[in-house]
């Protein structure tokens, strides 16, 4: 019998020419979108379950036409879309991507590699391997991150991922690498800010650790981790008979991007043996700069680190550098080599097989757009993007600052402000809501010390002053509205 691929319904696989033309169509429909992406409202207005309405409940038995396909995105997914590019986006944190981030992650899907082992494509790891000790240089981290030292950097998915690796590596070597065999045989504890990301209470639950040994210390008035608060809550266990094993220190927390007092921290971690994590999720990029380096003082205290170059450095999701002080211990963690992928180059010990560096086995090439970012727009370009949002926060903030009507809530350190109206939770909330309804801009919000807290986070590709501008002309209109 003759078998034919018969992949699109008309007896052919997809042509390299309709590729291309449909690729062309596709690059074009980025480049108008992202051209025209200030033209839609920021936060989606569609109701719940408004786009699957609009979509057929089973799957099409014949190929439908691209265009139709094009059609429907224009038409159904873009009403459902939150435009986190637009340029008026100043909720949670910056998600910015490029040009060449796109492009660079175009080319990784059309290689459509598996970069688990080095053997699987040498150039996937290697280039990242560099592009890590890259980052290293040009943000002034300790050189005990460098590969060509004991330490290394490996791309993850994001800070999450990150802080579970580091978490899970904190609790091998607690327990002298056991109780990846034989379990948990004692309660294992770990400490992080009441300001600290999610994720960490997440990673608690998905180790074994358990969340309720997590221990959340208490903050001074800049809303920082307490270095006396730390050391009681660890003697409090210690003489409880429990293990201290991790500590999880912020540079830049989401709520209101405080950084921790890591020179104070370390130490503290050092001497009772405990691995200390730092997370840098948004605000690590702004080390790019060397002005700014000063929230990275004491990170050379750190086991592992963190930071989110898909968050404010011009790559598109996702993409978190994480670096290890000492890559044995990770490794240890991680690894397992079934028969299936045993190799000459694995075996040999000369090379970096990623896979033990990470939860999933299987890997994307990230590293080829972070290499064209960085290529693209080299380190002047990009700390001229992080000075001038940095910029713009202090001009935000000064406006604040003059307002009878609004006041600072925490204390400005990069591209985010904390500010609230002085008419209380209320008012706050009708503010935001007015502003997130009428599509204009987009706005979230924290609390802080009881008080509800809105947050202007700046930081997407193409905000400049006069959107910055109109927001806060926004505001100040919305705060009198029906007053």
């Amino acid at each position: 019998m003759d078998l034919e691929p018969i992949y699109a319904g008309e007896g052919q696989n997809v042509t390299p020419d309709d590729f291309r033309k449909h690729g062309r169509q596709v690059v074009d429909w980025i480049a108008d979108y992202l051209e025209n992406v200030e033209k839609y409202p920021v936060l989606s207005q569609v109701e719940s379950g408004d786009i699957r309405r609009r979509l057929p409940a089973s799957p099409p038995l014949h190929n439908e036409p691209f265009d139709k396909m094009l059609a429907d995105v224009n038409e159904i997914l873009l009403p459902g879309i939150t435009h986190w590019q637009s340029p008026n986006f100043f909720a949670y944190y910056p998600s910015n991507n490029s040009g060449p981030s796109i492009l660079g992650d175009l080319i990784a899907s059309g290689l459509g590699i598996q970069g688990m082992l080095w053997s699987t494509s040498p150039a996937c790891t290697e280039l990242e391997t560099l592009v890590l000790d890259w980052l290293v240089e040009a943000m002034g981290l300790p050189g005990s991150f460098r590969s060509t030292g004991a330490g290394g950097g490996v791309i993850q998915d994001s800070a999450s991922s990150a802080s579970l690796c580091a978490l899970l590596a904190a609790r091998e070597r607690a327990t002298g690498f056991q109780s990846n065999r034989t379990g948990i045989d004692r309660p294992l504890t770990a400490y992080a800010s009441s300001q600290a990301h999610s994720s960490i209470e997440k990673a608690m639950m998905i180790s074994g650790l358990g969340a309720d040994n997590l221990r959340l210390i208490e903050l001074d008035d800049q809303f920082r981790m307490r270095p006396d608060a730390l050391q009681a809550a660890i003697e409090s266990d210690l003489a409880a008979g429990k293990t201290p094993c991790f500590v999880c220190a912020a540079v830049g927390t989401t709520s209101t991007g405080a950084v921790d007092p890591l020179p104070e921290i370390g130490p503290i971690c050092r001497k009772h043996g405990l691995w200390l994590h730092v997370d840098g999720a948004m605000a690590g990029t702004a080390a790019i700069c060397p002005e700014f380096r000063t929230i990275l003082q004491g990170l050379e205290w750190a086991d592992s680190y963190c930071f989110n170059p898909h968050k404010w450095m011009l790559v598109n999701f996702d993409c978190d550098c994480f670096f290890v002080a000492d890559r044995t211990s990770l490794i240890k963690t991680l690894s397992i080599l079934p028969e299936y992928l045993k190799n000459k180059a694995t075996e040999s010990g000369a090379v970096i097989d990623y896979r033990d560096w990470q939860i999933p086995l299987g890997r994307r090439f990230r590293s080829l757009k972070l290499w064209f970012v960085l290529r693209y727009f080299g380190l002047d370009g990009l700390r001229s993007m992080v000075r001038y949002h940095v910029s713009l926060a202090r001009q935000f903030a000064s406006w604040v600052e003059a307002s009878d009507d609004f006041e600072i809530a925490a204390p400005v350190v990069l591209n985010l402000v904390c500010f609230r109206h002085r008419g209380g939770d209320e008012v706050n909330q009708r503010i935001m809501d007015r502003l997130n309804q009428s599509g204009e801009l987009y706005l979230t919000h924290t609390k802080l010390d009881g008080r509800l807290t809105l947050r202007m986070s700046i930081g997407q590709t193409n905000t400049e002053l006069s959107h910055v501008q109109r927001a806060w002309d926004r505001i100040a209109s919305a705060a009198h509205q029906g007053n």
